[in-house]
């Protein structure tokens, strides 16, 4: 990636003090997509970054990584396939647990979205913070028979290091380090 690119990418990328609580700096990537320069530069890198690896499909995690993931699938030709948060897809699901700062979190998956294939995948979110819901999507992924060719992440929190707990399952990129 340039460093004009970067540089774009950074500076459409809004940063919000003390949201959603006290001390934290939210990175708000609605900016981001109301640029349509920026939004189709950063959908033309990871087009090019992927173009070439063997993927069956795209999975977004709820709600941001639909966007991207959706937006690229479409680039590639690959189907989409979104997990969501618990009790918002119909039919024969999947669950997996993931702990959050208080308490917990599940996220779903339909048994039946990669068809009868043991796809490959790459899984894509907006952000990368403590990497939990990640985590658990790529176990559903691995639950189905399926495997994580990688993590895509637009931005990633170092400081948070969620890149430790990913870093087993597959390679991650990040567009983005804050």
């Amino acid at each position: 990636m340039t460093k004009k690119l970067k540089d774009l990418l950074i500076n459409s990328i809004d940063t919000v003090p003390d949201f959603p609580k006290k001390g934290i700096l939210f990175r708000d990537i609605t900016t981001l997509l109301s640029n349509p320069i920026a939004f189709s530069l950063l959908l033309d890198h990871l087009e090019k970054r992927y173009k070439d690896i063997d993927i069956d499909f795209i999975v977004g995690l709820d709600a941001r990584g639909f966007i991207f993931g959706s937006a690229l699938a479409d680039r590639l030709k690959k189907g989409f396939v979104p997990i969501r948060k618990k009790g918002k897809l119909p039919g024969d699901t999947i669950r997996a647990k993931y702990m959050l700062e208080y308490g917990h979190d599940e996220v779903e998956l339909r048994t039946n979205c990669f068809g009868n294939k043991k796809a490959k995948v790459l899984i894509v979110d907006d952000l990368l913070a403590t990497g939990g819901t990640a985590k658990a999507s790529s176990e559903l992924i691995d639950m189905l028979g399926s495997v994580v060719v990688e993590f895509c992440f637009i931005i990633s929190l170092k400081d948070l290091k969620g890149k430790d707990k990913l870093k087993q399952i597959a390679p991650i990129y990040s567009v983005l380090e804050f």
